[in-house]
């Protein structure tokens, strides 16, 4: 019998995450809600002509592929067999692939929902997504995103938002020292032009570039190479990186400016990208947490505008959420002209990230609330009227399921982390009042049902 196994790049959630992860997605939820934005759902998996050609050359090679039902070779040509040609072969026996992000599948939402939504629409969303990437650490073939986009409006006030929810989710989740990066595709397309680098190149261009944290400055020279560019699309990439020391995000800015003076092109974005600054300031987002980085690209191919990348000093993983402006998404579907801007919160890297540095509040890590012990020869019927008692004051409890010694369900009680066991002994039942024992402090009293409920309550809402 072979031994069990997951999927590389795939997790199990025992009890314990799963009480941390659903405290962080209520939060990120609460977070949302607060700023106005609507849930909604898509699809696990979608059309793969929905997904194709979204996401640059490299993206769309990630992405998990459905085969058809039945027969799915049935159809299918000698040649193609033959040809060995997978690019050929995959439209003929797959139709259908795992969603690799919420974007795409958003837009798509949005084309065949128009006439029953209200615009500017702000929706949240919160699932799992697919990717095949090479597992790693921080990088997952299944994940979940916590998204939130603004579509239907151009306004800078649509980023200033995000950049609120950006601080305003992180510093709810506890997460430590993180950074927002921002910058401005357009800025991006006016440096690569100033390298030289044609328009239909400049996807290639951002690709490269998008990995410099992965594989430094000499790895990009490289890579441009290799993609055939000319030798100057990389020859203003040490200046560039001398910007990203700053941090003061106005300060970098204005030694930003001369540059964007001497190519003539992006002052539009370096406006826009200013006015941002200046105003998450006046809102309350910290300074230190601000970051203007000419050469943060993000490589997928919907971002038109303002792009967004948040890193964590000393955190084991890359960025934990990403985003940006996009202003033709829902165009290939059949729309043009609706831009939209959204952010995604990376659950599974902030997971990584509260785990390394042990910043998870204690109340995420608590267990039952209560437990109501089974006395052998007790009564039964009035243990578990006590049980229901406690459930409709508001409170987590549990009956324990056999008259066993107590030990046995003190020990239970400790592996479960409940602070509170109820007691009903003979004497109690005489009297009708119960054993309330504090398993944290190791004490116990004899007192009413009335003030038991009470005292769990208080403790509870501290």
């Amino acid at each position: 019998m072979s031994k069990p196994s997951i999927p590389k790049g795939t997790r199990d959630f025992g009890p314990k995450a799963m009480v941390r992860r659903q405290w962080m997605f209520d939060t990120l939820r609460r977070v949302f809600k607060a700023h106005g934005f609507l849930p909604i759902q898509t699809p696990s998996f979608e059309n793969l002509s929905t997904l194709t050609g979204k996401y640059g050359e490299e993206g769309d090679q990630l992405i998990f592929k459905i085969l058809n039902n039945g027969d799915y070779l049935a159809k299918v040509g000698e040649d193609v067999l033959s040809s060995r040609e997978s690019k050929s072969l995959t439209p003929l026996i797959s139709k259908k692939a795992l969603r690799y992000d919420l974007t795409v599948p958003f837009a798509r939402f949005v084309v065949m929902n128009r006439n029953e939504l209200s615009f500017p629409f702000k929706r949240y969303q919160i699932q799992t997504v697919w990717r095949g990437d090479r597992p790693g650490k921080g990088r997952y073939q299944e994940f979940t995103q916590c998204d939130c986009d603004i579509i239907g409006s151009e306004s800078m006030m649509c980023e200033l938002e995000l950049v609120q929810i950006l601080s305003e989710g992180l510093t709810a989740l506890n997460v430590p020292s993180f950074r927002i990066h921002m910058n401005d595709r357009r800025l991006l397309q006016a440096l690569a032009s100033m390298g030289g680098v044609a328009e239909e190149h400049f996807a290639e261009w951002t690709v490269a570039v998008d990995k410099i944290d992965k594989v430094g400055v000499e790895g990009v020279i490289r890579e441009l190479e290799e993609r055939g560019l000319p030798q100057s699309a990389s020859a203003r990439l040490p200046e560039l990186i001398e910007f990203r020391k700053h941090t003061n995000p106005i300060a970098a800015l204005e030694a930003l400016l001369p540059m964007v003076q001497e190519i003539g092109e992006g002052m539009e974005a370096w406006t826009s990208l200013k006015e941002l600054v200046e105003q998450a300031l006046k809102t309350g987002v910290k300074m230190e947490a601000l970051r203007v980085d000419p050469l943060l690209a993000r490589g997928l191919d919907y971002y038109t505008g303002t792009i967004f990348e948040v890193l964590v000093d000393d955190a084991p993983v890359g960025s934990i959420c990403g985003g940006g402006r996009y202003d033709d998404l829902t165009g290939i579907f059949g729309w043009p002209g609706m831009s939209g801007v959204g952010v995604s919160f990376g659950a599974d890297r902030i997971e990584d990230v509260l785990n390394h540095f042990e910043a998870w509040p204690a109340m995420s890590e608590e267990g039952l609330d209560a437990m109501v012990v089974q006395m052998a020869g007790g009564d039964f019927s009035q243990e578990l009227h006590l049980t229901q008692d406690l459930r409709e004051a508001g409170l987590s409890v549990e009956l324990y399921p056999d008259p066993v010694k107590l030990k046995k369900q003190f020990k239970y009680a400790n592996d479960r982390s409940v602070r509170w066991v109820l007691v009903l002994g003979e004497n109690e039942l005489a009297t009708d009042t119960v054993v309330l024992k504090d398993m944290r402090q190791g004490i116990q009293e004899v007192t009413s049902i009335a003030e038991a409920i009470q005292k769990i309550q208080d403790s509870v809402s501290v």
